[in-house]
């Protein structure tokens, strides 16, 4: 009788590695000739998830996203991850945005993705378990095919394989 081999599926952000991330990104704007006298700030808020960006203008604004992306992808953590809402006028002309932190794979996303793995490896049993997805199936051959599709043609949110058994 085989066994059967399995892995998880998972979309999370190291809060640690966010903050690292934040901090590299303040420290460079503070070196950055541009940012020279200007209110623009990064703000992480672990408890919710979230970071704050304050900017004095849109292309500051732009600026930072391109260093936030920048230390955040340096750091493991994928752009699809941060979902940048809508920018708001705030004080004194500068203009706030929040940025959500994703974490947990959504319903729609998890459906998206067992769907295809059930269509494209006949050979592995997805399951949607809360915020991950399970992989199992009797050929370790066959999850290392589902993980080499997942990264040749990535979905629409940050993927992790986590718990190899």
């Amino acid at each position: 009788m085989g066994s059967s081999y399995s892995f998880d599926i998972v979309s999370e952000i190291n809060m640690q590695e966010a903050d690292n991330a934040v901090n590299q990104a303040l420290k460079e704007i503070r070196t950055r000739y541009d940012f020279k006298g200007s209110k623009s700030s990064l703000e992480l808020k672990r408890d919710e998830k979230k970071l704050l960006i304050v900017a004095d203008d849109e292309l500051k604004l732009r600026n930072l996203h391109d260093i936030l992306k920048t230390r955040m992808a340096a750091r493991g953590i994928s752009p699809k991850a941060l979902d940048f809402k809508t920018a708001e006028k705030a004080f004194e002309g500068t203009l706030r945005q929040e940025v959500e932190l994703k974490h947990g794979l959504a319903q729609e996303a998890a459906k998206l993705i067992t769907a295809r793995i059930k269509q494209n490896h006949k050979d592995a049993q997805p399951s949607i378990q809360g915020e991950k997805i399970r992989i199992t199936s009797k050929s370790k051959d066959a999850l290392q095919a589902v993980i080499q599709d997942l990264r040749a043609n990535p979905p629409e949110v940050a993927l992790q394989f986590t718990n190899f058994k």
